[in-house]
């Protein structure tokens, strides 16, 4: 059981780790949350997936695939740069994920090469598949940290500020309220989530442009949040946070092929108006056409013609139309006749 203060916030909680317990089962708060997260991120991107001109049946493979690659990933790349000897000495603690200890660049690594993997095996669009994979990533984020408060882990070092967090766990390494660097990272990771949703609905140019702004999003959100936090993994050889350094080379990279692709403009879903255009592709079929009973289908120079072949009536000889002429008074006198008889 955790005591976790905000102070000056006058906030005070208390956190039991354990869910639940079934037999000699017991289930933490911090592998639900995790689960929560990912089964967040999966429904998102399977509803996106029509969005973005994506066969479901095909990315619910490269999904459930980069779900995996992320879950083995993230874990790998906790246990391998993990300072102490525990895992060598007892192995199977690495499988015991839901007690803690995932990377979250591990996770992205092995989820995205995992999830690309399957999607060219199953012949989809691989980038495409890339920008519904950061936009779920950013969910997942968002939410799985809130497995670390719950864990009391991931903070930083001593502050003055309102929301400097108290509890066993940070009184072992400040003696005042620290920052609550899992709260930064979540906020960053919602509002990156909520501007690249709007982004790729309304100005993505070119597929893959969505992932690209997430490495730079989340990469210079985590190099900042990382140089508060005070139990960040280190490189064996130099003291730097490994974080850190995978951030600055993934912000840079990211912006160079920004850079690169600045006048892509190929998109196979949502995206620009103005490129959608470009590359035929439509998102929605307009209320107007749809009362009209017209299709999208046909080019508008088809259409035209149809309407014009409908609408045109067909020529007549000149004696037909002369007598077309002369008949014209007897019809009009008739008309008026009946109008009388009608009206009387």
């Amino acid at each position: 059981m955790y005591h976790v203060q905000f102070p000056s916030l006058g906030i005070n909680v208390n956190i039991n780790p354990v869910a639940f317990s079934i037999g000699n089962l017991t289930v933490k708060w911090y592998g639900v949350i995790i689960a929560v997260a990912f089964l967040l991120a999966f429904f998102y991107v399977m509803a996106s997936c029509k969005k973005f001109k994506m066969d479901d049946d095909k990315l619910l493979d490269a999904v459930i695939v980069g779900i995996i690659g992320g879950i083995v990933g993230a874990r790998l790349y906790f246990v391998l740069f993990f300072a102490g000897d525990e895992y060598l000495k007892n192995p199977m603690l690495i499988f015991q994920i839901w007690n803690g200890g995932l990377g979250i660049y591990g996770g992205i690594i092995g989820g995205m090469l995992c999830g690309a993997l399957m999607a060219k095996l199953r012949k989809i669009n691989v980038a495409t598949v890339l920008d519904l994979a950061a936009l779920g990533f950013l969910i997942g984020q968002s939410i799985g940290r809130w497995g670390n408060f719950v864990n009391q882990e991931a903070f930083g070092v001593e502050t003055n500020l309102p929301w400097g967090m108290v509890s066993e766990n940070t009184s072992l390494v400040a003696s005042g309220a620290v920052h609550p660097c899992f709260l930064y990272e979540s906020l960053w990771c919602a509002l990156g989530f909520v501007l690249l949703h709007i982004f790729s609905r309304k100005f993505r140019r070119y597929d893959g442009q969505v992932f690209l702004l997430y490495l730079v999003w989340y990469g210079v959100g985590r190099f900042f949040i990382e140089g508060l936090r005070t139990d960040s993994l280190l490189t064996p050889i130099l003291p730097i946070r490994i974080s850190q350094l995978v951030a600055a080379v993934t912000v840079l990279t990211a912006v160079v092929l920004l850079i690169v692709f600045r006048k892509r403009t190929s998109l196979a879903g949502c995206g620009s108006k103005k490129v959608m255009e470009l590359n035929g592709t439509v998102d929605t079929v307009p209320e107007e056409l749809i009362e009209d009973n017209s299709s999208t289908i046909f080019d508008e120079s088809t259409g035209s013609e149809e309407e014009a072949d409908e609408t045109a009536e067909p020529a007549q000889p000149e004696a037909d139309a002369d007598q077309t002429d002369s008949d014209a008074p007897e019809q009009t006198e008739e008309t008026s006749e009946e109008k009388n008889g009608k009206t009387d």
